[in-house]
């Protein structure tokens, strides 16, 4: 998962991506620590055309904040640039899977 800390880059890979998955966190959340691998496996092994993105929220205000990222950990997804799904705080590997699922299987 890479990490973008200018906002017109990460605005740029969201609107030339098919589908993208943003991570929203920061280095003081463990929860946040032990949740990043576990969804980036999931996304290498079920989902590899999906790009990834990380985002540092202590560190890249700027973008958490013109994505309305208030809490971490947090995870959106983008589909065709429009964000699509929104999972914050407490969120389940499968709940995630189940959501990329059907437009994974749409759009490649």
């Amino acid at each position: 998962m890479k990490e973008i800390t200018e906002k017109e880059l990460f605005e740029e890979l969201i609107n030339n991506s098919t589908m993208t998955l943003g991570y929203f966190s920061h280095d003081s959340c463990n929860v946040c620590k032990v949740l990043k691998p576990k969804v980036e496996d999931l996304l290498n092994e079920k989902f590899p055309k999906v790009e990834q993105v990380y985002c540092n929220v202590e560190t890249s205000p700027e973008i958490a904040a013109s994505n309305t990222v208030f809490t971490v950990p947090t995870i959106l997804v983008w589909i065709e640039g429009k964000e699509t799904y929104r999972l914050s705080r407490n969120i389940g590997l499968g709940e995630l899977e189940d959501k990329i699922q059907r437009p994974y299987s749409m759009a490649f």
